[in-house]
């Protein structure tokens, strides 16, 4: 039954030009990256050692209020993400993008995975982690990690407190990629999958649930169930990377 999906999935992409790949945890998880529900899976509890949940200590109300707090647990998020490399699935979404340049992804994941594996169309939407930036003047800088990040990092130019690019618990979205999003779902995609992601934010749910309301194929790769598996077409019960591999060697084979 499997091998029968994979075969169908893989011709549906031979079929198509327009692709997009909805990506979350899961595929960061199977390149090593532990994952608390999008970030890392070291407070699956939902509790610190400073007494707050995480989603607290990590979000822009308590960053404005107390910095060092937040950049402590960021930094050792950073820590336990380090030195984390692309796996198979990554590589197979872009090299998909090579073939079919109506490939894009949009990911919850801020780990930069897909830009190291080769994706270009890609929207982050929550942000990058190696992407600093000064809250006071126009510093910015791209980081391979936080190594030489003191508890409360400062801007070299100004001395002002720095961040990482990434959407904290009660932000808004970025208006770039939210515009970025909207150009491409208005444009249309043939096939749409959803990878790793429990579908939890509307934006992410979303597309799967417009592509099944308009009779468009929908693909879910998950070891679980998720909020939008009753709205996929293909449901595949598998880590991401090993069935995004599978997928690609019966595309390759349709050739």
């Amino acid at each position: 039954m499997a091998d029968a999906v994979i075969g169908r999935v893989a011709a549906l992409l031979r079929q198509s030009e327009r692709i997009l790949f909805i990506t979350g945890a899961g595929l960061s998880a199977d390149s090593g990256m532990p994952v608390y529900r999008g970030v890392g899976g070291l407070y699956n509890g939902g509790g610190t050692e400073d007494g707050l949940p995480i989603e607290v200590a990590l979000s822009g109300a308590q960053f404005a209020r107390a910095p060092a707090v937040t950049w402590k647990y960021l930094l050792q998020i950073e820590r336990a993400c380090r030195g984390v490399q692309p796996n198979r699935g990554h590589e197979v979404i872009a090299g998909l993008e090579r073939e079919k340049p109506g490939t894009w992804v949009l990911t919850q994941n801020v780990d930069g995975l897909h830009l190291r594996a080769g994706s270009r169309q890609l929207i982050e939407i929550h942000g990058r982690f190696s992407d600093l930036y000064c809250l006071h003047c126009d510093y910015r800088e791209t980081v391979a990690d936080y190594a030489a990040l003191g508890d409360l990092p400062a801007c070299p130019d100004c001395g002002g407190g720095i961040r990482p690019a990434v959407v904290l618990f009660g932000e808004m979205l970025p208006e770039t990629a939210l515009d970025t999003l909207q150009r491409e779902l208005s444009v249309g995609f043939d096939l749409i999958f959803s990878v790793g992601t429990s579908s939890l934010f509307p934006y992410i749910a979303a597309p799967v649930y417009q592509a099944s309301q308009w009779g468009m194929p929908t693909v879910e790769i998950n070891p679980g169930d998720s909020d939008v598996s009753d709205y996929c077409q293909y449901r595949i019960r598998s880590g991401a990377a090993q069935a995004l591999g599978e997928i690609w060697n019966a595309y390759q084979s349709l050739a």
